[in-house]
């Protein structure tokens, strides 16, 4: 079980875990239910830069398109393949489904996230 109050969170609903200067990136068990039955994953390329707040993905679900934003600067390193050949495991482990791992240019950047407790107070109590 995933520590939930360990993680970092965005207000585009993706969580961050932090080991070192790689940072490992998902979607929320919110915005998997929000999105409903997801059926395409499009995520960058390793060696990509991504930039703090720009769109770097792409998660379709039967219900509507949703984007994937680098919550932080980097270059990817790995992304799950995993996910992009069953997208549905998103839905059934949101925070063990996580999407790509980047490599931070600034682990300071951390600090403009969420706490889990302020990530709970954004989704009306919903977690």
């Amino acid at each position: 079980m995933t520590d939930l109050h360990a993680l970092a969170y965005t207000q585009e609903h993706e969580w961050i875990a932090l080991d070192g200067d790689v940072a490992t990136v998902g979607i929320t068990d919110y915005a998997a239910d929000k999105l409903g039955d997801v059926v395409y994953v499009d995520l960058p390329a390793v060696g990509a830069a991504v930039t703090a707040g720009d769109v770097c993905g792409e998660i379709e679900s039967t219900k509507s398109v949703g984007e994937l934003y680098a919550p932080l600067s980097g270059e990817i390193v790995e992304v799950n393949d995993a996910v992009s050949d069953d997208p549905s495991l998103v839905n059934g482990d949101a925070f063990g489904a996580w999407l790509i791992k980047v490599k931070v240019a600034d682990a300071s950047a951390l600090d403009g996230l969420l706490d889990r407790d302020a990530y709970v107070a954004l989704t009306g109590g919903e977690e």
